[in-house]
């Protein structure tokens, strides 16, 4: 087997690892990862509430999408949107009370033996496997590739533009 098969097949792993986990998550949550990772990147900003764009910076998704799923989030009741008080051209999305129980309650993004095997790895090691992964990602070419920290998947996507139609 030649090295870039290799490399093909550890990829296509990866994302069917990472696809499996996010059908996983949205059975248990009834949440879509993303929106699972909007919720908590909300949490973590400014007690609550942030503006789309800081939403978008916080979780590397391109504005488009982050309103995208804040629409959805906000039919499912879990955020609201209210006018700026600083600009009134820019809104701030903010966690109801659902939402602040959906991330209490939320499990982690990524599968457990993953997580625990990588704390457990030396930081010297950590800190490789992020760098080689981002070298692999920049020898893709996919700079300009919308990315959460967690994969939706293509289907979801279409789904979802289909949703917000």
């Amino acid at each position: 087997m030649s090295e870039h098969d290799t490399i093909l097949i550890a990829l296509r792993r990866i994302i069917r690892a990472v696809d499996v986990r996010s059908r996983e998550l949205e059975r248990e949550t009834g949440l879509t990862a993303p929106q699972l990772v909007m919720l908590q990147a909300l949490n973590r900003l400014d007690e609550g509430a942030a503006t789309p764009k800081a939403l978008s910076r916080a979780v590397s998704l391109s504005p488009p999408t982050v309103t995208a799923i804040l629409d959805r989030l906000e039919r499912g009741g879990l955020i609201t949107r209210r006018p700026s008080p600083r600009d009134r051209r820019s809104v701030i999305a903010e966690l109801t009370q659902a939402g602040r129980e959906a991330v209490a309650g939320a499990p982690e993004l990524l599968q457990a033996g993953f997580l625990r095997a990588f704390r457990q790895a030396p930081q010297w090691e950590q800190h490789m496997i992020i760098a080689a992964l981002q070298r692999v990602a920049e020898m893709m070419d996919c700079a300009d590739v919308d990315a959460a920290p967690i994969l939706e998947r293509s289907s979801d996507v279409t789904h979802a533009a289909e949703r917000d139609e």
